[in-house]
């Protein structure tokens, strides 16, 4: 037989991640839904759907021309774990529905693997492998990360007061200026909140009504007709936008001299001045940005109504920086008509994470949320704090100083520790500790692998032949991606936090005295019967003064 079903060797479950909260995830891309399986989550914590549905909203397909077009509502189902609203301490199954697979679409593919895809590997480890979409190697697998990590995030903002926001730091040669990041006190990097990286980093299209007329009902009463009209006159606008773009780009690479041997210094000249003046996006405040990040002032747009230029179309870069999302926005667009893709960088905080999480010396804190991270689809780097670009600087630059806490009263007696840093270089730990500081990472995303372009490639029989691949896919998965990030560094603080707490411990191992059932109006008892109905119904137990 090519596999044993008699191995010696044990395998710990290879789709479960964390130690004490562990997350199961489940489902292929074209299967009929995906999910996870939360084992570990504390009772009595408020949970439905509506606590997990918005980061599921944030990282679904077909959220503008700038990601894949597969249609998928990605509406999550409780299906166990809680009861009446609040969670049972027993595992929370979570599912979601797949409802626009198109399996025809990989036919042609079927003993083609993808150049850069895991269809190979996953076909020489397992003999066998899901016949369309990726399978477990799917995008679409994640969905049960985010929703796990919804729910680790809601105990860690209850109990410690923690944030995870994460935001797109670099789109090819794009990149967003490090100058732009808000920081806290003494210099350290605390960036965007998440509701702030959703509104700044969203940009509204403008298009040249010349090119551009959005038909009405008037025109065309019949609903369907309408729409394929608007999308004929949406395709012709793009690709006059692009054009310009394009003749500019090329003759700005091929240089004046070069282009004028060509024939196009005249055409070049002209798409220039075309771009220059050109309002293509609008910001959060009513910006208005020409298609390289440029802000146009009154001047340029004395005589320009505005009003004629706008769409109903959103693009959720999410970079919060205006400017560099809206070359980020240009350079998609291209890619995307050229049936290519692109990678780039991401960057995650988290802050208000309690100081002493993390298990030296194998188990450090960086080291579990590198594992996080590198296990996400199409990640190929990680770095902490200074990261690479700590390398270059000396000791007495890169050493984190440390400073009193103004915490209060005693050192110690609100939770947090004495001392604190005045700048954070470390990234937030400290010998895979966490010292109090924020945790600052980011993660280096790769170009998607499945494109239209012609590739060479061969067959599994070994002949060579040219792909050109059929289906939906992301031109760039960065603008879909600090959810999944969001949602693993969840995972990994809340499992830190857990084990933790798992040491300093107490003597008590019950909840409650069982007097009662937990009611979820009156979680701790009324106040007439005073702290000792509440602590025996789970109320957390008044910390003793230190001595």
């Amino acid at each position: 037989d090519r596999i044993s079903s008699t191995s010696p060797c044990r395998h710990e479950a290879m789709s479960t991640f964390g130690q004490v909260f562990r997350v199961t995830t489940f489902g292929e891309s074209h299967c009929k839904g995906v999910g996870a399986i939360v084992d570990g989550c504390p009772p009595c914590l408020a949970l439905t759907e509506a606590d997990i549905q918005p980061q599921l909203t944030r990282r679904r397909p077909g959220q503008s021309r700038l990601t894949t077009p597969r249609a998928e509502k990605d509406l999550v189902q409780i299906l166990s774990g809680t009861e009446h609203g609040h969670t049972l301490g027993t595992p929370i199954g979570l599912f979601v529905p797949n409802e626009d697979q198109r399996p025809g679409d990989y036919k042609e593919m079927s003993d083609i693997p993808r150049p850069g895809h895991a269809d190979f590997t996953y076909l020489i480890k397992y003999g066998n492998k899901a016949s369309s979409g990726g399978g477990r190697s799917s995008a679409r697998e994640t969905i049960g990360r985010v929703a796990a990590g919804a729910i680790a995030e809601k105990w860690l903002r209850g109990t410690y007061g923690t944030e995870i926001s994460c935001w797109v730091s670099s789109i090819g040669d794009v990149s967003l200026p490090e100058s732009a990041v808000p920081r806290g006190e003494g210099g350290c990097l605390v960036g965007w909140t998440r509701a702030q990286v959703d509104e700044y980093g969203t940009l509204r299209m403008l298009r040249d009504p010349a090119t551009f007329h959005r038909v009405g009902e008037a025109e065309v009463a019949d609903a369907d007709e309408r729409r394929k009209a608007n999308i004929d006159a949406e395709v012709a606008a793009e690709d006059a936008f692009l054009k310009l773009v394009g003749v500019h780009a090329g003759a700005s690479a091929a240089g004046v001299a070069e282009a004028a041997k060509r024939g196009v210094a005249a055409a070049a000249a002209g798409a220039a001045e075309a771009l220059r003046a050109m309002p293509c996006y609008e910001d959060w405040q009513g910006g208005v940005y020409t298609h390289d990040g440029g802000r146009l002032g009154e001047a340029e747009l004395k005589g320009v109504d505005l009003a004629s230029w706008r769409t109903d179309e959103l693009l959720p870069l999410r970079c919060p920086h205006p400017p560099t999302a809206c070359r980020m926005a240009t350079l998609i667009r291209q890619v995307k008509v050229e049936k290519d893709s692109i990678g780039g960088a991401v960057a995650c905080v988290c802050t208000g994470v309690p100081a002493a999480l993390g298990e030296p010396v194998f188990d450090r804190l960086e080291a579990k949320m590198a594992h996080a991270m590198m296990s996400l689809p199409a990640t190929k780097g990680f770095e902490i704090g200074s990261g690479f670009g700590g390398t270059v600087m000396r000791g007495s630059t890169h050493n984190d100083p440390f400073v009193a806490n103004p915490v209060g009263g005693k050192p110690g007696d609100s939770g947090r520790p004495a001392l604190g840093v005045s700048s954070n270089y470390a990234g937030g730990t400290l010998g895979g500790i966490s010292s109090g500081a924020p945790v600052y990472f980011k993660i280096a995303v790769k170009s998607v692998s499945t494109i239209g372009q012609a590739q060479q490639t061969s067959r599994l029989t070994g002949e060579a032949i040219t792909l050109e691949a059929k289906g939906r896919h992301d031109p760039c998965v960065l603008p879909r991606t600090p959810p999944l990030v969001e949602g693993m560094a969840a995972l990994v603080l809340i499992d830190a936090a857990l084990l933790q707490r798992t040491r300093l411990g107490g003597a008590c191992t019950t909840v409650c005295d069982g007097t009662r059932n937990f009611d979820p109006a009156n979680p701790w008892g009324d106040a007439a019967n005073g702290a000792a109905n509440g602590a025996a119904n789970g109320a957390p137990a008044a910390k003793k003064a230190r001595k």
